[in-house]
């Protein structure tokens, strides 16, 4: 395969899997540090020129601060340590490429930019090697060198070749064939360059072997790609020239991308030009001058100076202008004295408040497209058609956009880089929400057939909760008018009948644009109804904490209530046990809580997971109700039916009585057929009737509690 033709320590086994992110691909049991450069850093806006000497200095730095890392860093088996030390992989890498091309008026698929990015890795690669034998040579090579010297020197030699664009055959061992680096078009000097350091690199490692077994990868730089500064992660476009990044501990920001004037100016446009184009684009942020929804006239209908500066503020980061008019941005105080709504009004999810100060739908988008832009630049004034291929980005930029980047443009960006690392590359290839199936079997197929090792695809909308969002309302304020059938209200006089097909359609349509946070006030504002209604629970609630023990491993059980005593939230830990068995069952209590909140009763969760069987199970100490379980989840769900559905038939005592006065006779002979002559001698009465301390399911269930059963005839189990 491609991954282990590449493989430069071929005869210490081959390579089976990746880190989760798909950039590393090496040993099992190995690992490396990441770090990456900021492609747009090496650019010079004034005089159009990349820094190549100052990027050749950098990779050749960071190469030795990873080799010093190895020695610094800490792992989380003795297996990873010692094979990491031997083989010393490193993972450097860089960012930003895609807005290092917009700054240049390039389009990211052209054959300017794949060659470029293969210059770009080339060098990095190639310097990256060089400096690892010049190391060698001083520290000696990684443990493992000369056991594989062939197959490293072999992949060595096949990097140098397709930085020199060798014919077809000069390549060794490979079952795909690379892409070579195009000279043609690409500048001069960075290709000069990384040939250069290709040769240096063969040369040196010959002479002294390499330091490292691995250099270089294309990390995501999901996150940490921000505080970089950078507009674009990894080899990537940028997803959408306005965007909003959900955060993980809640809400969401705006980012704009601040690439585009520059991209402008260096396409030749005045500044004037450019200060309208990216107005038009990404708005003014504010009320001032806006049409319709202003500061004139909101001060007209009693909004302070004050108010509207908060208003204001939050229009910063609004993905709608509606969003920062509500009760919560102006303060209930100020909606009733000052505005007059009434609390009916405010407490409405569908309520408008720009709509109940007299402004139409048409007024509120024309104000919106003013305050938050239109988040793309087709059709913006000055901007040429010609250049509108210089913004393309990963989908369709807001509502009004129409253009965007195709799968195969990603793949092909990616051939272009992957000839010149030693790791992989992490990347999404991002397709619209109406990708078809072929469409994502071609995509597989073409990245195979360019000699790519991995690549992941997201189709937009696949899930609720995708970090970056391109736009809130996808149109959907033309066609809102087509719901008010739905519940009676009055449409048009001749607006055609909706199915109940076409609103789930068209809420999910809305639902694919939103943020999950989101999601829900607008289904309803469209709508008008609201499937799985959410009751909260109250802010300091009861509930009970037990601790036990199943098959020998400590679980924590605490529970939350509603105000009637009700079960309403549930928090599962467990002690010692690994972090994927820890994140499961937290995931599971995490989605049990949220459908005991919209009504799913705890009798249907408990029919469907009593008696579930996996590891670990078994004995049951720390609980005096519960002896056995056949899971963790079949003891959690026992504890929980006994506690708040009084179902005393699951456990395997009856409720003890903690009264200091109180003895096992005293609850024998309160107990119905507690007396021996109306039993003959034993414990024969029906299970319902028995003393609690005697109750058992049935036979099988007496056997699982490790308690013998004196019955003569037990009744049977309906679960046996």
């Amino acid at each position: 395969t491609t991954i282990n033709d590449w493989h430069t320590c071929a005869e210490a086994g081959p390579i089976r899997a990746s880190n989760p992110c798909s950039e590393y691909m090496f040993l099992d049991d190995t690992a490396c540090n990441l770090a990456s450069l900021n492609l747009l850093r090496f650019f010079d806006e004034e005089t159009r020129e990349f820094d190549t000497e100052a990027y050749a200095h950098a990779s050749r730095l960071w190469t030795v601060v990873l080799e010093i890392s190895v020695l610094m860093a800490q792992y989380p088996s003795p297996a990873i340590a010692q094979l990491s030390y031997d083989y010393r992989t490193l993972g450097l890498g860089y960012a930003n490429l895609g807005a290092l091309l917009m700054v240049q008026g390039i389009p990211y698929d052209s054959p300017e930019a794949l060659a470029q990015t293969s210059s770009y890795t080339a060098l990095l690669t190639g310097v990256s090697y060089a400096t690892s034998a010049e190391m060698a040579g001083e520290l000696g090579p990684f443990a493992e060198y000369d056991a594989n010297r062939e197959a490293m020197l072999r992949v060595i030699r096949n990097h140098r070749r397709a930085a020199h664009d060798a014919p077809e055959g000069a390549y060794e061992g490979l079952t795909v064939l690379p892409r070579g680096l195009d000279a043609a078009h690409c500048p001069a000097p960075v290709v000069e360059a990384a040939r250069e350091a290709w040769d240096h690199a063969l040369a040196l490692g010959e002479e002294h072997g390499y330091r490292n077994a691995q250099t270089t990868l294309i990390a995501p730089t999901g996150t940490i790609g921000l505080l970089m500064d950078c507009d674009t992660t990894g080899v990537e476009p940028d997803f959408a020239l306005v965007k909003f990044k959900k955060l993980a501990g809640g809400g969401y920001f705006r980012i704009i991308n601040q690439s585009v004037p520059s991209a402008l100016r260096a396409l030749g446009y005045t500044p004037a030009q450019v200060e309208a184009i990216v107005t038009y684009c990404a708005g003014t942020g504010g009320l001032e001058g806006a049409p319709h929804v202003n500061r004139h006239t909101l001060a007209e209908l009693g909004f302070t100076r004050r108010v509207l500066d908060t208003v204001d503020e939050a229009l910063g980061s609004a993905f709608d202008v509606t969003f920062a008019f509500n009760r919560w941005v102006l303060g209930d105080d100020f909606c009733r004295d000052v505005l007059g709504l009434t609390d009916e009004q405010l407490a409405d999810p569908s309520f408008s408040l720009l709509e109940a100060l007299g402004f139409t739908r048409t007024q509120i988008e024309e104000a919106n497209d003013a305050i938050t832009g239109r988040m793309t630049i087709e059709g913006a004034p000055h901007l040429r058609e010609e250049h509108y291929a210089v913004f393309d980005c990963a989908n369709r930029c807001g509502r009004y956009g129409t253009r965007y980047i195709e799968a195969m443009a990603h793949v092909r960006a990616m051939a272009a880089a992957q000839p010149y690392l030693s790791g992989a590359i992490s990347k999404t290839i991002n397709m619209p929400a109406d990708a078809t199936v072929q469409d994502v079997t071609a995509v597989y197929d073409a990245g195979a057939d360019m000699m790519l090792k991995a690549l992941a695809l997201y189709r937009d909308g696949s899930k609720l909760s995708q970090p970056l969002a391109t736009t809130v309302f996808d149109d959907w304020a033309d066609d809102a008018e087509d719901f008010d059938d739905l519940d009676g209200g009055a449409g048009p006089a001749d607006a055609p009948a909706l199915s109940t097909e076409s609103a789930v359609e068209e809420a999910e349509r809305i639902l694919r644009a939103l943020p999950t946070r989101d999601a829900r006030e607008v289904v309803r504002r469209a709508v008008g109804l609201l499937r799985g209604e959410r009751v909260s629970l109250p802010s300091r609630r009861n509930g009970f904490a037990q601790k036990a023990r199943v098959g020998g491993h400590t679980i924590y059980l605490h529970t939350g209530e509603f105000e009637d005593g009700s079960l309403g939230e549930l928090f599962i830990s467990m002690s010692k046990d690994g972090a994927a068995f820890r994140s499961l069952m937290n995931c599971f209590a995490i989605a049990v809580s949220i459908g005991l909140q919209h009504g799913v009763p705890l009798d249907a969760y408990m029919d469907s997971f009593l008696f579930t069987k996996f590891e670990p199970n078994g004995m049951v100490t720390g609980n005096d109700r519960i002896h056995m379980a056949t899971s963790i989840i079949d003891y959690v769900f026992r504890e929980l039916a006994i506690t708040y559905l009084g179902r005393d038939d699951v456990a395997h005592m009856g409720e003890v009585d903690l009264s200091s006065t109180s003895t096992a006779e005293d609850e024998f002979e309160t107990a119905p057929y507690a007396d021996a002559s109306a039993t003959n001698g034993a414990v024969d009465a029906p299970m319902a009737l028995r003393p609690p301390r005697y109750r058992m399911h049935c036979e099988m269930c007496a056997a699982l509690s490790g308690i013998r059963l004196f019955v003569q005839n037990p009744p049977k189990c309906s679960r046996a």
